[in-house]
């Protein structure tokens, strides 16, 4: 446990239902109560009524006891993908000023190029840390990984999956550990010992619609844990990643891919426009945060690492754009114009760090 301020940033409204949405079949594992089952359908629902895709996500759910060392596990089924496919694919699905402003800035062709580090073919040395521009065409430049979720929001197929404990085919895996204390009912706001189980399980199932990082693979797969790899191996680049800039990346015309601790942030229009930060990375960052989030401590949306006892988690604007960046489309009420948000003070609390290694919460 630590104690860090918290700083919470703009909310958003949750609109009424869209007339397509997309619709969460939930399988649970064995032992699964009633109340968690119920919590896990209201955090889908709170999906559903922001985004208006009309696919079915399969997820497997579960509140069963895992011992006391971690707090919940998840994963999500994802594939390989061209990144011209996956380009093309965005380009037909625009469908607000968002989308239309990533894909008019995505690179044309059917490779893009990447700052990368720490790789075995760094001309800096095996391993360093120095980045560099890896834009040869190899083919890490020309394959994205994509959620299977995320996929059926660009209408393209993905392949049948499973994973460890999912019930059959499915798009995603959830399990929260129930020796914990969690709060069901935010309403009435969550008790000063417990977490808040439906805004955790809103964001397990953000990862599975694809707010995914491939830097984390970068991160973990490198000296000292592993490795070093060639570039051409780290074909792990999910479509999050296409908007993932630094000063560095910018000025050379490419994402940042580096699994350091340099300042890497959202941006629609190839880095010029510096949006929210991302998080790091575990190893390498110099946080302890996966890179498949915001930063941590700004507050910037319910895909933030960290959660406080007795907070309430929030869907926020940046939330929405990022979602609606990588195919997924948003209720035009959903994304609020700048200005119009309520502001939510400041928080002191004692975080409980939901730090995910191998997608499972520590």
């Amino acid at each position: 446990m630590k104690t860090r301020s918290f700083l919470l940033g703009l909310a958003i409204s949750l609109p009424l239902a869209c007339t397509a949405a997309p619709i969460f079949n939930l399988q649970y594992v064995p032992g699964t109560s009633l109340q968690a089952q119920q919590g896990f359908q209201t955090a889908a629902a709170q999906w559903s009524r922001v985004l208006s895709d009309n696919v079915t996500i399969e997820l497997t759910v579960g509140f069963n006891s895992l011992g006391n060392s971690i707090l919940g596990q998840t994963g999500s089924s994802e594939a390989f993908y061209r990144y011209g496919d996956v380009r093309n694919a965005l380009a037909q699905d625009v469908t607000s000023s968002y989308d239309r402003q990533a894909v008019n800035n995505l690179p044309g062709g059917d490779d893009f190029g990447v700052l990368i580090n720490r790789t075995a073919n760094n001309p800096n040395g095996p391993g360093s840390e120095v980045p560099y521009v890896d834009n040869n065409g190899d083919d890490n430049n020309q394959y994205l990984f994509m959620s299977n979720a995320e996929a059926k929001a660009l209408g393209i197929a993905p392949p049948a999956q499973s994973l460890p404990g999912c019930l059959g085919d499915c798009d995603g895996f959830i399990q929260f550990n129930s020796d914990f204390t969690f709060d069901f009912d935010p309403g009435n706001g969550i008790a000063a010992n417990a977490i808040d189980f439906i805004g955790v399980a809103m964001h397990e199932i953000g990862h599975a619609l694809g707010f995914l990082s491939g830097v984390d693979i970068l991160d973990y797969n490198s000296p000292p844990n592993a490795g070093p790899y060639d570039d051409t191996e780290f074909t792990y680049v999910a479509p999050l990643d296409l908007f993932r800039y630094s000063d560095e990346s910018t000025a050379a015309g490419v994402i940042d891919w580096t699994a350091d601790n340099r300042d890497k942030y959202f941006s629609l229009d190839g880095g010029v426009t510096r949006g929210p930060l991302f998080a790091n990375g575990v190893y390498h960052g110099g946080e302890g945060d996966q890179a498949s989030h915001w930063r941590d401590q700004l507050g910037l949306g319910i895909m933030d690492p960290t959660v406080a006892y007795g907070e309430r988690l929030v869907l926020r604007a940046n939330d929405l754009i990022a979602l609606d960046a990588i195919g997924w489309d948003v209720s035009l009420f959903a994304v609020p114009v700048p200005g119009t948000l309520p502001l939510l003070g400041l928080g002191l609390a004692l975080m409980a760090l939901l730090r995910h290694k191998n997608r499972q919460f520590s």
